[in-house]
């Protein structure tokens, strides 16, 4: 299925998830996304990413934390889980390198923020936390999360917080256990699918990368992506992908909606 590279002429594969920030489409959204993560580190504070599934939360995420210098910060990243709060403590002592058995909270809260002073008053470091998946979080994780941002009884904003997950994650945030901690948030990006004009543009941003010039799908063929991808870039990028695989099979030069058609018969 790999021959459509061969018959398109391309230098790459097209539509991969593994971009640098460099090849990153940079749109207004992104831009939003970063200046929010820049403005929360700055003050220490919290910020929340939300999206539908296959948004671009994790593209902005990685856009993001890549230019931060590895010099001046060390981001600590997570995937949530929907286990209790002790599952998460050791999520983030793992990736801190902190090997123990514990299972006192109160312990593995020390061992977190030991390393942290560590980091910053030792190492010179700013340090930045980034829990994705955030929405699955229980609500008594999110009770006590903010217990790990306290430092010096709670004047040193030293462990800025992202939160990255579904929509469902600032329902969460509404309510009352949620409170301590949602009260440090300072900023909030909620990633939409792209509009139609926007969807052109990321599909010729991604050809240019592949090596290819020119625009390889139809107008209408543009639109039935946006359409069957709602505007989402990971669906989007698998009716991409599929459609020249269709067109290359029909030994097509050019992408038509017919082709997308196919392509969607393949992925939910």
């Amino acid at each position: 299925m790999d021959s459509y590279r061969t018959f398109f002429g391309m230098k790459s594969e097209p539509f991969r998830s593994d971009l640098n920030h460099n090849e990153i489409l940079k749109t207004d959204e992104l831009k939003a996304v970063k200046n929010r993560f820049d403005y929360a580190i700055r003050l220490g504070g919290a910020a929340l990413v939300t999206g539908e599934i296959g948004s671009g939360k994790s593209t902005a995420l990685r856009y993001s934390t890549e230019q931060l210098h590895p010099s001046e910060y060390k981001t600590f990243y997570v995937t949530a889980t929907s286990g209790p709060i002790l599952e998460l403590y050791r999520q983030i002592t793992t990736e801190m390198g902190i090997f123990q058995s514990r299972n006192s909270k109160a312990a593995m809260t020390r061992l977190i923020k030991k390393e942290i002073v560590e980091l910053i008053n030792g190492k010179k470091m700013k340090v930045v936390l980034v829990i994705d998946e955030a929405s699955l979080l229980r609500m008594e994780v999110l009770a006590e999360l903010h217990t790990i941002t306290q430092f010096d009884k709670d004047s040193k904003p030293w462990l800025p917080v992202i939160l990255v997950g579904q929509s469902n994650l600032v329902d969460k945030m509404m309510y009352r256990a949620s409170a301590p901690f949602a009260s440090r948030i300072v900023a909030r990006s909620h990633l939409e699918g792209l509009d139609r004009q926007g969807m052109q543009r990321y599909l010729e941003h991604h050809l240019s990368l592949a090596g290819i010039k020119n625009n390889l799908f139809e107008d209408a063929a543009v639109t039935a992506i946006h359409q069957g991808a709602g505007g989402l870039l990971r669906k989007a990028n698998h009716l991409a992908r599929g459609s020249l695989v269709a067109a290359t099979k029909e030994k097509s030069k050019t992408v038509t909606a017919d082709h997308v058609r196919l392509a969607a018969t393949e992925i939910f």
